[in-house]
C-alpha cells in the first residue's frame, strides 16, 4: 500500500497491528479519526491511555475490574458456591450474555500450551486451587474452549482439584471441537452451561 504521508503510514501500521485489523480497515479508521475534531480524537486517545494506566484485575477471580473486587465477585446476588473457570475476560462476557449462569468466575489468563511456551505456572491456577481449598465451593465448572490446549488445561485442572471434595464439571459439547467460546452463539453457549456434565464422564469414554 502506497502512502502519501509517513505520518499516515505510521498510524495505519499501528492500527493494523491489532488483532483482526487489516491494512484497508486500518486506513479507514485512521482517515475517519483524521476527519474528526481535535477534541474527539483526544477523547479517544485519552480513553485508551486511562484504560491502560488505571485498569485493575479482580483480587478474587482475576477478571478485569475498576476495583479490588469486580462487580460479579462483589454482588450478593451471585451463587458463591459455583466457580466457572474460563480462559479470559472475553469468555466471562460471552457467558454473562447468555443470562443462564449466576455463579462466580475464575479467569485463567490463557491456556496451557507448551508449543507457545505457556505452562501451568504462567496461569492463575494456584489461586484457583486456594479458592477451592478455602471452602464454600460446591462445584467447579471448567468452561474452556474445545481445543487441544483447552482439553490439556482441563485435564491438568482436574488432577489438581479432584481430591478437593467438590464437583468438577465441563460444559456440554454442543460446541464443535476447535471452537472458542467467544465466537459461540449465546443460545448454544447458554445450553452448554445449563447441561454441563461431570468431567469424570468424559474420562470414561
Amino acid at each position: 500500500m502506497n502512502f502519501s504521508s509517513k505520518l499516515l503510514e505510521n498510524a495505519v501500521n499501528e492500527f493494523s497491528s491489532l488483532p483482526g485489523i487489516g491494512q484497508k480497515t486500518a486506513l479507514r479508521l485512521v482517515l475517519h479519526l483524521l476527519n474528526q475534531p481535535q477534541a474527539e480524537v483526544e477523547k479517544f486517545s485519552n480513553s485508551l491511555l486511562i484504560l491502560k494506566r488505571d485498569i485493575r484485575y479482580c483480587n478474587e477471580c482475576h477478571n478485569i475490574s475498576d476495583h479490588e473486587l469486580c462487580q460479579i465477585c462483589s454482588s450478593v446476588k451471585r451463587d458463591k458456591t459455583l466457580i466457572c473457570v474460563v480462559e479470559d475476560t472475553r469468555d466471562v462476557m460471552a457467558i454473562e450474555n447468555t443470562g443462564q449462569y449466576q455463579g462466580g468466575y475464575h479467569v485463567m489468563g490463557g491456556l496451557i500450551s507448551p508449543m507457545d511456551g505457556i505452562g501451568p505456572s504462567d496461569l492463575n491456577i494456584e489461586s484457583l486451587v486456594k479458592r477451592v481449598q478455602g471452602g464454600g465451593i460446591k462445584e467447579v465448572i471448567l468452561a474452556l474452549s474445545a481445543t487441544m490446549e483447552g482439553d490439556t488445561t482441563i485435564f491438568y485442572l482436574y488432577k489438581k482439584l479432584k481430591d478437593a471434595g467438590v464437583s468438577i464439571s465441563t460444559i456440554a459439547r454442543g460446541i464443535a471441537f476447535g471452537g472458542e467460546l467467544e465466537y459461540v452463539d449465546e443460545i448454544t453457549l447458554g445450553r452448554s452451561i445449563v447441561t454441563r456434565v461431570p468431567y469424570e464422564n468424559s474420562l470414561a469414554r
